[in-house]
């Protein structure tokens, strides 16, 4: 019952409100706050009166003008970064060494015959000085199917608005109706090297890869030929005609303690064919070195076998290695270097560890789990990194643009790498979506940067190795542990010596803080409202107060004009005033009406009427009432 008396005395307090009017409420107001100026205005007089109105508009313009430049700062998420220097035992990292050939030649040539012989033939008409220099039939015959899948092109671009396509194997072809022997060497012709991609054999749906090096057309037109011939062949098939530890791995030392091959463990790299992981931390833990120094750190003689190296496919001779993280998959195109066969190649190690903020201060992202793109390294059961985001996004709209995978990218469960006789127009795509500014930046959007990431900066330095009084002995003495043979299997083109190691045992430590926070946030806008007006939080209740009695105001107000138009809208419907009683006895009595003759009315009539219905025009009955009597009373 108490609660009942209490909501029906607030319900009545709402009704009634505040009890000011505004002004009266601004004047109270003005008189009572703790901010300066406001009861200046009120006290002073009227010169005084309109310089601090003034003044106390000028600065509260000022203040919120501070408040909106502090607040935009603080929503901006800006960070510092700091740098510290530590000392402690680390990790060593994560070695891959891959060789720069990705098979044996020996173990490739019965699949790449017939396009080795088609190149052969290819660049003996584009160096041939004179026409009709080269063989005209070789034997066997070529292989066109391949040639007609992926040709390459000459270009004659001295008339830029006709250039001249040429065939390399047809004896003419020519754009703009012009004909030109291939072959025709004089000196005023400039020629360029093209690969003919089209979206399918015959198609004139065709664009042209230029080049302005023949070595670099011949290198990547030989690389999609052979993408398209080696897709076709298993997996395991491709690991045994590349590189095998044993023949790769003569000598591992770690620190004090001997190693061999069997403590790498082996990965495939569509790049570099077998490669070997060192430290990577899969089904051990990650070693740790003791001691900064060369003394203490990785050595490795690498055979790299460049005698079988594949003439066309690898130009580059040597070891491909990279240093990386435990359980991070190893990205050696990007990120890997070259170390040169007949050289002892020093690699000394510096650590940098990178913490970002995540959101909303940066787009980083922990494991990967919020990125929208499905890692397709992850079968390989290694960490998230943006290159794998970049490099699955890229598979993905490959797959669903082309219709198959590149070979030199994971698949996705259900799809076939692409090939020539499968996807004809394989290459076109590729070529077309690998250019394409628009999907490289939608892969940019959809993949992040990983919060926390470890950096290895590398010192290299070289030296030729053996030295050619140490080579004799050095050389017989590997190939022995080698091949158990007293013959020197083993030269200089084919040997490597890699030593890795910590610098010194400092590391850096590269953090990032939040550059506004909360705290900030408070005490810059208190300063401000304390300076320009001298107010302080109490100071913004009072205007809050102010606020809320003004709206108050204005609800009850907005009420009583409802009210009142609602009160307007019925009067105008009823114009006249409603009879009063004295006029209802009048009219009945003029009629003739007596309180016996209510029973002999109909029962409608007798009744009153209904409530809500108009009453009846009464004027018209008190202005003529000898006409609704009728004739029978004259007679009485």
């Amino acid at each position: 019952m108490n609660l009942k008396k209490y909501f029906v005395r607030a319900l009545h307090r709402l009704q009634k409100g505040p009890g000011y009017t505004y002004k009266e409420l601004l004047v109270w107001y003005c008189d009572n706050t703790n901010t300066h100026g406001p009861k200046r205005i009120i006290k002073e007089g009227p010169k005084k009166k309109l310089i601090w109105f003034f003044l106390t508009l000028l600065f509260a313009s000022l203040v919120f003008w501070q408040w909106g430049i502090l607040i935009n700062t603080y929503l901006s998420y800006n960070v510092t970064s700091s740098l510290s220097i530590g000392f402690k035992t680390m990790k060593f990292p994560a070695v891959t060494v891959c060789n720069a050939n990705p098979f044996k030649y020996s173990e490739v040539k019965h699949l790449l015959k017939d396009l080795d012989r088609l190149i052969e033939a290819a660049l003996e008409r584009i160096l041939q000085p004179t026409p009709g220099n080269s063989s005209e039939t070789p034997y066997p015959p070529l292989n066109l199917r391949l040639w007609h899948q992926i040709p390459l092109v000459l270009i004659d671009e001295h008339d830029k608005d006709n250039p001249i396509i040429l065939d390399i194997f047809e004896s003419n072809q020519t754009a703009g109706g012009n004909q030109t022997p291939v072959g025709n060497g004089t000196k005023e012709k400039k020629y360029k090297l093209a690969v003919k991609l089209c979206s399918h054999q015959g198609s004139d749906n065709c664009t042209y890869r230029n080049f302005t090096s023949a070595a670099q057309a011949v290198t990547e037109w030989y690389i999609l030929q052979s993408t398209s011939i080696l897709s076709k062949v298993p997996l395991q098939e491709r690991i045994r005609m590349g590189y095998q530890a044993e023949d790769m791995i003569l000598a591992c030392l770690y620190g004090a303690e001997p190693c061999n091959y069997k403590n790498f463990t082996q990965i495939y790299h569509p790049d570099h064919g077998n490669c070997y992981i060192f430290n990577w931390g899969m089904d051990e833990e990650a070693l740790n070195s003791s001691n900064p120094g060369a003394e203490f750190g990785l050595k490795l003689i690498l055979d790299i076998s460049q005698q079988d190296y594949i003439p066309y496919l690898s130009s580059a001779a040597g070891a491909r290695l990279m240093l990386h993280q435990q359980k991070s998959f190893p990205f050696l195109k990007d990120q890997g270097i070259y170390a040169m066969a007949g050289t002892e190649t020093s690699i000394g190690v510096l650590v940098d560890e990178l913490e970002r903020m995540g959101y909303p201060y940066s787009d980083c992202t922990n494991n990967g789990s919020d990125v929208p793109v499905k890692n397709l390294y992850s079968q390989y059961n290694t960490s998230y990194s943006i290159q794998a985001c970049l490099r699955s996004c890229f598979q993905n709209h490959m797959v669903e643009i082309c219709g198959c995978g590149h070979y030199m990218f994971p698949l996705p469960e259900g799809v076939n790498y692409c090939n020539n006789e499968e996807n004809p127009g394989w290459a076109y795509c590729y070529s077309s979506l690998r250019s394409s500014i628009r999907h490289r930046q939608i892969c940019i959007d959809s993949c992040k940067e990983t919060c926390n990431d470890t950096q290895y900066k590398m010192t290299i330095s070289m030296a030729d190795w053996p030295s050619e009084a140490s080579e004799d002995w050095i050389f017989h003495i590997l190939s022995y542990e080698r091949d158990m043979s007293t013959n020197v299997t083993l030269d200089r083109n084919g040997i490597i010596k890699l030593n890795i190691y910590f610098q010194e045992y400092n590391y850096r430590t590269i953090s990032e803080s939040a550059a506004t926070t909360i705290v900030w946030l408070l005490s810059s806008l208190g300063g401000q409202f304390g300076f320009w007006m001298g107010g302080s939080v109490l100071c913004l209740i009072e205007f809050g107060e102010i606020i809320i009695d003004s709206l108050w105001i204005t609800v009850i107000n907005i009420i009583g004009w409802c009210k009142g138009l609602k009160q307007k809208r019925a009067q105008a419907r009823y114009p006249d005033a409603p009879p009063t009683v004295s006029e209802l006895v009048e009219a009945h009595t003029n009629l003739g009406f007596q309180p016996e003759d209510a029973g002999t009315l109909p029962r409608d009539e007798a009744l009153p009427p209904e409530p809500g219905t108009p009453p009846p025009n009464y004027d018209s009955l008190r202005v003529q009432p000898l006409d609704m009597l009728g004739p029978d009373s004259d007679a009485e």
